[in-house]
């Protein structure tokens, strides 16, 4: 079944682009474009698409507001698309509270055409888009200007085993469930189980979540070197 997209840009040129681009995928159907995030959100209740290509700026209701209501809907709406946060450098204060609001992931607006696919893949996949290292920089960035409740956070993890603790480090540092089963030496699957644990204890809805709660916790500390 092809995945179902919505592109929400206010700049027709981009939005149309963006649109073209992903119909052209045998494996993905534009179902809906919205200039703003007041449309953006109604044109994603009708159309239920898997993922929502999201604009940050943008007149009437920005991406940030539109995600949060789409993916904290009213009572009686059921369906909760992934978003997939457009971002440009000078924008870095959004990231933080889009990564808080649910969005799983971000793409750089003048991200080459394989890189815009490969997105909206790997997010209706049900992974987080971190692994590209200026997405990492951004979230680094971010979370070491505006630190949310360290101690809270700290606290949050009390909970975890020792190696829960450890997925959860090297998920923040942008490893997929491959690359940190070959770092454990364990099977991909036993990693997959200990993610279902940590997005459980942690009430995390993805790996986006994860690794806010990381950095916020202390767990992992900003520009520092990995162990």
């Amino acid at each position: 079944m092809a995945i179902r997209v919505v592109v929400v840009d206010d700049q027709d040129m981009v939005r149309s682009g963006f649109a073209a681009l992903l119909s052209a995928q045998s494996d993905i159907d534009v179902v809906g474009e919205a200039p703003n995030g007041r449309l953006g959100v109604e044109v994603s209740r009708h159309t239920h698409p898997d993922v929502v290509l999201m604009d940050v700026r943008m007149p009437e209701m920005n991406g940030l507001e539109a995600t949060r209501q789409l993916l904290d809907p009213p009572r009686g709406v059921v369906h909760r698309p992934r978003v997939l946060m457009l971002t440009t450098f000078d924008i870095d204060d959004y990231i933080y509270e889009a990564l808080h609001a649910g969005a799983s992931g971000f793409l750089l607006k003048d991200a080459a055409v394989a890189e815009l696919i490969q997105a909206v893949r790997v997010i209706a996949a049900g992974d987080a888009l971190l692994a590209p290292s200026v997405t990492r920089r951004l979230i680094e960035d971010v979370t070491r200007r505006r630190p949310a409740a360290p101690r809270a956070a700290r606290l949050r993890l009390n909970g975890l085993t020792p190696r829960e603790t450890e997925v959860l480090s090297l998920v923040a540092r942008g490893l997929s469930n491959t690359e940190i089963a070959a770092r454990l030496v364990v099977a991909e699957q036993t990693v997959k189980t200990h993610m279902t644990r940590l997005l459980a204890k942690l009430g995390a809805r993805d790996r986006a979540q994860l690794v806010v709660l990381a950095y916020e916790s202390g767990l992992i500390v900003p520009g520092a070197s990995p162990a």
